[in-house]
């Protein structure tokens, strides 16, 4: 049985936890029903991670509730794998996303939740929501290292539809 790393599965769906750091960030990333139909298609991929630099690998797509992911991550000379179980899907008419939770042996603790929004007006938005904790012995020590690490990512997901 595979264990998620933290108790507050679903979370990023609401108030995120206290004790976290918390990531809530979106930017328009087009506008019509065409654009939003191709994204969903790709975040449902694992296109995201893989074009902000992730070595990612996924026992299922499109993405879905217990779909295992290992992504591994190289920030100049270091390795990191991060290993997830996606724990939440979801793909309607004007909204679609999914939601990853950290496995034993991430570096972190915590979820991550990557949405896209077709709005009223046309425009598609795409929403990134987090909440993290050092879960290893070197994100512990790094500190604030971890947090340069987790915007620059959060940056390059957010680039992913460009």
């Amino acid at each position: 049985m595979i264990t998620l790393s933290y108790p507050e599965v679903g979370a990023t769906g609401g108030e995120l936890p206290a004790g976290y750091h918390h990531v809530r960030t979106e930017r328009v990333v087009g506008h019509g029903r065409e654009t939003f139909e191709r994204c969903c298609d790709e975040l449902l991929s694992g296109a995201v991670q893989r074009r902000a630099g992730a070595d990612l690998s996924v026992w299922s797509v499109p993405l879905r509730v217990g779909t295992a992911v290992r992504m591994r991550l190289r920030i100049g000379p270091l390795r990191f794998t991060a290993p997830c179980l996606v724990v939440w899907v979801d793909r309607s008419a004007d909204h679609c996303g999914f939601a990853y939770g950290t496995l034993a042996g991430h570096p972190e603790r915590g979820e991550e939740r990557f949405e896209l929004h077709l709005e009223a007006s046309g425009d598609v938005i795409f929403r990134i929501t987090a909440f993290s904790a050092p879960a290893r012995w070197f994100t512990r020590l790094g500190g604030p290292l971890g947090r340069l690490v987790q915007a620059r990512m959060t940056r390059r997901y957010l680039a992913a539809f460009d």
